[in-house]
């Protein structure tokens, strides 16, 4: 019998869970785009955007996903037939990079594969052997949403300074900010971007780049950047309308003032401190589940596991099938696995993932957990006992 009625708990990693004072804010009449009100909320946000990246330097919105926030970034700074350098761990590190090809920008790939971080000496080796500086930027995904390996990024900017290469640190933190700790000044990150719909708890939509002085230097040197990814209007408007390139997108801008408000009446430092509780106890049911059988965690090293998604391989068919059980029986969304191989081949559905990321508690985590279990159990897949034990005591801090 299914038990699926009452609200459906959706656990993929983006869009996020979104919360009720941001749902509210968003249930309300058109707002005047010309005067009042909105004008003054807008102008509230870039502060409390730039505490959330940790960046006292610009910020930029855009009405777009992340894959528009990719390309708004590449626009300001990277000319059609320039180089920049990928070092990728996933299909969102090749992603990115393709979204420079179709700009008529050469990637130069560092394939890291799907379960490990990157590796510094052959960041290093490829900076090194670049002496004419025809790399302009070095594309970083601090959480790869598809592997779920988080990177080094102040480890990357040491590799920059130690070789002595002047190319641009960008880094892709959709998946990451307001999740995993990212300081973007002090870890010396020239370009940010993200989007509304994972930490931030806003329905998908917006997209946002961060980016410090050295980036408006070689922005301002650009021939060219077209007028609706041009970052410079919109960082610094003299009218309303070009924060946004045009009509704002307001409904959206008072879910995100609703957003803010909650992450910064719990602070920053606490936001991370949650994620990362309610991730190792994630980790320690999956583990647990292991010991018995076929489940296990992509990323083997704890150090490199994101805080807001965990990958997993459970083997075909069990992915699917576990998927499939606890949304028709327990109203429970878990994320299909992405990036790890072809959707037409048959090992597809061995891959899952687990987004825990932005509006998320104790009890909702512990209960998505009892919600796996009993898909495990349901569907006669093997796995080890104690899992939800072991989470309940990572929680509880024993």
């Amino acid at each position: 019998m299914s038990v699926a009625q009452g609200r459906e708990y959706l656990a993929i990693p983006g869009p996020s869970v979104m919360p009720e004072a941001v749902l509210q804010a968003m249930h309300r009449s058109a707002p005047n785009i010309y005067e009042g009100a909105l004008i003054d909320l807008t102008a509230s946000l870039i502060p409390d955007l730039k505490r959330v990246a940790r960046t006292e330097h610009n910020a930029a919105i855009y009405i777009c996903n992340g894959h528009g926030a990719w390309e708004a970034a590449l626009s300001n700074v990277i000319a059609a037939g320039e180089t920049v350098l990928v070092p990728a761990t996933g299909r969102f590190g090749m992603g990115w990079a393709d979204m420079g090809r179709g700009l008529g920008i050469e990637p130069q790939i560092l394939d890291f594969g799907k379960s490990t971080p990157w590796e510094p000496d052959r960041v290093a080796e490829a900076l090194r052997a670049d002496a004419g500086h025809k790399i302009k930027a070095v594309l970083g995904v601090h959480v790869d949403t598809s592997s779920s390996v988080r990177n080094d990024i102040a480890g990357l900017r040491r590799v920059l300074d130690e070789v002595g290469h002047p190319a641009l640190l960008m880094v892709d933190c959709i998946a990451s900010m307001a999740c995993d700790r990212f300081e973007m000044d002090a870890w010396g990150v020239d370009v940010a971007v993200t989007g509304s719909q994972k930490g931030l708890m806003v329905p998908p939509g917006l997209g946002f780049v961060f980016f410090n002085d050295k980036a408006a230097a070689v922005r301002a040197a650009m021939p060219r950047v077209s007028r609706y990814w041009d970052w410079e209007p919109r960082a610094d408007p003299q009218a309303f309308y070009q924060y946004f390139g045009g009509t704002a997108p307001t409904h959206h801008l008072y879910g995100l003032r609703a957003a803010l408000d909650m992450i910064h009446a719990e602070g920053m430092e606490h936001v991370w401190a949650r994620h990362a509780r309610l991730a190792e106890a994630i980790w320690a049911a999956c583990e647990v589940w292991g010991q018995g059988g076929p489940l296990r965690l992509n990323v083997a090293d704890r150090a490199h596991r994101s805080h807001a998604v965990t990958a997993l391989h459970l083997g075909a068919p069990h992915g699917t099938a576990l998927r499939d059980w606890v949304t028709q029986n327990l109203g429970l969304t878990l994320g299909i696995g992405l990036g790890m191989t072809e959707p037409d081949d048959p090992a597809w559905h061995g891959f899952l993932r687990i987004g825990h990321m932005g509006h998320v508690n104790g009890i909702m985590v512990l209960g998505m957990l009892g919600g796996i279990e009993a898909g495990l159990n349901a569907l006669d897949i093997p796995h080890g006992t104690g899992a939800l034990e072991a989470a309940a005591k990572v929680i509880a801090g024993a």
